[in-house]
């Protein structure tokens, strides 16, 4: 049996641009590991079967095209010990996805090569490939062309899913955002975020970043007034988080935020 933790993201900045000719987004967003994390172990087993988090389906969708890609039978058992809330815009149904593929890439006989098991990720979704990575990782074109990027990490990070919020669908939010013609001035705002990132050397430097394009919540401007240095929602929501500077603020807040919802207290990774 093998096992590794699957971190949750977070999307520090997310600006969207139109469509591409392959119907996806073209967009630029800084994808960050957070501490909160679901628990993968994968052992061999006569047939394909998930358990502990019966609703997955990312997971057994990546393994089942690493066994097509490889040449192998079908034949893992999956545990999923589920902390990262779901529906939630952190990435968890990636995460356990890419987990489980370099478990099982990692026990093939003959391991497929880091290229060729990202574009097996590419085909199951947009955030899978950027869990096969490690660091920060700027993320571009339809979001699986991704480079390492050096940013401060010095900093805690507050996260509130609201109770009250249901969640959407992604492509709901897309939708709307193409409704509202929400991809004019993409390429300015692409470039801000490009040189946030540039110039960003402390955690302060971080609330130089664009605002989220496809999700707002007037929870980021309360964590603001308890301490928080950028708070944005993450992804396609509903999460918001903050990130603070000193970790006793960070707690401060998140007691005085508890009743919007489920909250968790974590660091960059």
């Amino acid at each position: 049996m093998s096992n590794a933790p699957a971190y949750a993201k977070i999307n520090l900045a997310l600006v969207v641009g139109p469509l591409r000719p392959d119907g996806k987004h073209e967009v630029a967003t800084v994808l960050q590991r957070v501490s909160l994390h679901d628990d993968v172990e994968l052992e061999p087993a006569a047939s394909l079967e998930v358990v502990g988090f019966t609703d997955d389906t990312l997971a057994a969708a990546a393994l089942e095209a690493l066994a097509e890609a490889a040449g192998v039978a079908l034949g893992w058992r999956v545990r999923i010990e589920k902390r990262i809330p779901l529906a939630a815009g952190l990435g968890g149904g990636s995460s356990n996805a890419a987990t489980a593929l370099l478990l099982a890439n990692a026990a093939l006989e003959r391991p497929l090569p880091p290229e060729r098991l990202h574009r097996l990720a590419t085909s199951i979704g947009a955030d899978v490939p950027f869990f096969l990575q490690q660091g920060t990782q700027l993320a571009t074109a339809d979001g699986t062309d991704l480079r390492t990027v050096t940013l401060p990490l010095d900093y805690h990070v507050l996260l509130v899913r609201p109770g009250e919020i249901a969640k959407e669908s992604t492509g709901a939010v897309y939708d709307r955002f193409d409704e509202r013609h929400g991809a004019r001035g993409f390429e300015a705002r692409r470039t801000d975020l490009m040189d946030g990132v540039a110039r960003a050397r402390v955690p302060r430097d971080l609330a130089l970043l664009p605002p989220n394009d496809l999700a707002s919540s007037p929870l980021a401007a309360r964590l603001e007034e308890l301490g928080a240095f950028r708070a944005d929602v993450s992804g396609a929501g509903p999460t918001v988080y903050g990130l603070f500077e000193d970790e006793d603020r960070a707690e401060r807040a998140r007691e005085a935020v508890g009743v919007v919802g489920e909250t968790w207290l974590t660091c960059p990774l």
